[in-house]
């Protein structure tokens, strides 16, 4: 017996000790009592955002044979969570998140099977947008929730980044499993599974996440001045971060960016008659987003947030605009890995930021508009890269990711100033 525990015994240089070292902060932030409860319960409740859609539209195009319906009701799903997602989140900050979570739950339970009953009774198509437009508006943001928590837990503490970090590589996870498994469930099962599995999973998983009452994020009167963050800012007027202004237009074209990278690589490993290949091109884009991310957040960074912001969407831009020129599968496999390193950081650091300026009281509000711009973001490139793809091909739908990309970076640097943390007085 030394007396020293692992987690503080030296390391050496070799591969293990870097590992130790890159896990050790991840270690450090479960160590708080009910971390890992909430963060368990957070990934499972998390995954119908990489499922819902997907299994829409694979539900109705089985049973209807009609794709373009089938997108029509998705993209009417997601405009409604885009919509009502900051609304709810308003709501959490003023009565807390377990009180609004639960009748959330319930409406999107209904709504769900509301509408997997309209389609298998083979009910007229416009009777699968009411419930496909109340499922998807009342799906619980839980990502978000997520990060709130950790933010009230950890405010002022450097480690909260490292929390930030852990999310996003659960996000990553969740849209390289979810995909591929509502797509087996559906195709191999039965068309509804697929739809239905990606509920059950929200239910089982924001229900456990609501119940845990001791890491819920207390409720600050809307009236109360906030330690930090200047006089007055906890109340409820105006815009909930002052950084929205610029980080709203960026995520959105972030969204935009991402739909039409996922578009183009599908329509560019078709040309090579190889499209089963594109998930798994996409699966090391998000691989190489999860691996930035873990890394990005083992470490403590002196730069501050706002330049790191900045340096990640740049790098991830000027990766992203190599697509269009890659002349074959591998070599845009291993671009689109390497690009993939800068995308985690660049969603945290923006997290990040927000939450160094939201207002206490419209903490989880503030984060839901970044979730909200990229949803419509995917909605609004998904329409437009399309034609692009039809008329011109995947080279050119990978341009107009980086014209998106482009403008996203433009904005985030002409914004730069507006996107600085507060002053923290002495």
């Amino acid at each position: 017996m030394t007396g020293i525990d692992d987690a503080e015994r030296p390391v050496t240089g070799s591969a293990g000790g870097l590992l130790s070292r890159s896990l050790r902060p991840y270690a450090e932030i479960f160590r708080i009592p009910g971390a890992w409860r909430f963060s368990v319960a957070g990934i499972i409740g998390r995954m119908p955002m990489s499922m819902f859609g997907l299994g829409v539209v694979l539900l109705i195009s089985a049973v209807t044979g009609k794709y373009g319906m089938a997108g029509a009701v998705s993209a009417v799903g997601s405009l409604g969570y885009a919509l009502s997602s900051p609304q709810f989140a308003r709501l959490m900050d003023a009565h807390g998140q377990r009180r609004v979570l639960l009748p959330m739950l319930t409406v999107f339970a209904a709504a769900t099977a509301a509408l997997i009953a309209a389609v298998q009774l083979r009910l007229p198509a416009w009777a699968f947008f009411l419930p496909g437009a109340i499922a998807g508006a009342a799906m619980p943001s839980v990502g978000t929730v997520v990060r709130a928590r950790w933010s009230a837990l950890l405010t002022g503490s450097p480690r909260l980044h490292t929390a930030f970090s852990f999310e996003s590589v659960a996000d990553e996870f969740c849209f390289v499993v979810g995909p591929a498994a509502v797509t087996l469930l559906a195709t191999q099962v039965f068309p509804a599974s697929g739809v239905g599995m990606a509920a059950l999973l929200c239910v089982l998983g924001t229900t456990w996440f609501a119940a845990e009452r001791g890491t819920e994020p207390p409720v600050i009167p809307p009236d109360r001045p906030a330690t930090g963050r200047g006089p007055g800012s906890g109340r409820r007027r105006g815009t909930a971060a002052p950084g929205l202004v610029v980080l709203g237009p960026v995520y959105l074209l972030l969204g935009a960016m991402f739909v039409s990278i996922d578009l183009s690589t599908v329509a560019f490993a078709q040309s090579f008659g190889h499209k089963p290949l594109a998930g798994f091109i996409l699966g090391t884009y998000a691989f190489g987003s999860a691996t930035g991310g873990l890394w990005y957040g083992s470490r403590q960074w002196r730069a501050p947030v706002e330049r790191r912001f900045a340096l990640a969407l740049t790098l991830t831009v000027l990766g992203v605009a190599t697509f269009w020129a890659q002349p074959n599968l591998i070599t845009l496999t291993c671009g689109i890995y390497l690009c993939g390193l800068a995308i985690a950081p660049t969603l945290i650091a923006g997290f990040s930021l927000l939450e160094a300026q939201a207002r206490p009281a419209r903490r989880t509000e503030a984060m839901s508009w970044l979730s909200s711009g990229i949803a419509v973001g995917l909605a609004a490139g998904a329409s437009v890269v399309g034609f692009v793809i039809d008329a011109h091909g995947a080279r050119l739908g990978y341009a107009f990711a980086a014209l998106c990309g482009a403008a996203s970076a433009s904005i985030c640097l002409l914004g730069l100033r507006r996107l600085r943390p507060p002053p923290v007085p002495a």
